[in-house]
């Protein structure tokens, strides 16, 4: 055991192998169905994820070995005796509980502006119209992105036949 003594970066490594392993396996499993927009289909993304966090994990694992060592925090911009900001976390999982919660009943476009709006406002912007417009653009972009670009057809929701 002493010879791994000082290398906890090697944990980091596996974690990364691990969640490589865990997204191959997952893809593999993918069928092409009504996805399938020309020659790529939709296990060419997570399969490549996968093949990176892989490569990474190995580079990582080598360079700890060899004797790499990642960076103190202390060269950080952070103040470490500083207590953590339990309120902005809570308001953070609080935004993503409700896109959770909202998306199959109410659709992706109200969801999505609840999230993004509720993460601005968790973040500490406080001006309310502007980023709820904002908001509201993102989720629309993103709502005809994924439809038009990728063929993905995300829930309207109560929004149906409106978008």
């Amino acid at each position: 055991m002493h010879a791994l003594r000082g290398r906890s970066e090697l944990g980091v490594a596996a974690l990364l192998g691990a969640v490589g392993v865990v997204v191959a396996v997952d893809a593999s499993g993918l069928s092409a169905g009504s996805a399938q927009v020309g020659p790529v289909g939709p296990k060419v993304v997570p399969l490549l994820v996968s093949g990176l966090l892989l490569v990474c994990a190995v580079l990582l694992a080598v360079d700890v070995l060899r004797g790499g060592r990642g960076e103190l925090e202390g060269g950080e911009d952070v103040d470490l005796g500083q207590a953590s900001d339990w309120r902005t976390v809570l308001l953070l999982v609080a935004a993503f509980a409700a896109n959770i919660a909202l998306i199959d009943r109410a659709g992706w476009v109200i969801s999505g502006t609840v999230l993004f709006w509720g993460s601005v406002y968790a973040l500490g912007s406080r001006h309310y119209v502007r980023d709820g417009l904002i908001a509201v653009a993102l989720s629309v972009t993103t709502f005809y992105a994924f439809y038009l670009g990728l063929g993905i057809a995300l829930p309207a929701g109560i929004l149906q036949g409106v978008l």
